[in-house]
């Protein structure tokens, strides 16, 4: 489960897009990112409100999530 001060959803905030809490930065603009072949810093570089400590608890997040499912 995705920590509540990692992420946030606002109907009032791009629609109730999942963006990382304290910014208008979506969640997906990261996978995106790295999906494109950027690294973490050029991301975090290109969006500064973002902590890097978000940043990576969402993807260890996703991490624990991936690997503690049943196949």
């Amino acid at each position: 489960m995705v920590q509540p001060n990692l992420i946030t959803r606002d109907h009032e905030i791009l629609g109730g897009t999942p963006v990382f809490a304290g910014t208008r930065v979506p969640v997906q603009t990261l996978f995106d990112y790295l999906e494109g072949g950027y690294s973490l810093q050029e991301f975090l570089d290109d969006f500064p409100t973002v902590q890097r400590d978000q940043a990576v608890g969402v993807l260890e997040q996703l991490k624990q999530m991936l690997l503690t499912q049943p196949v």
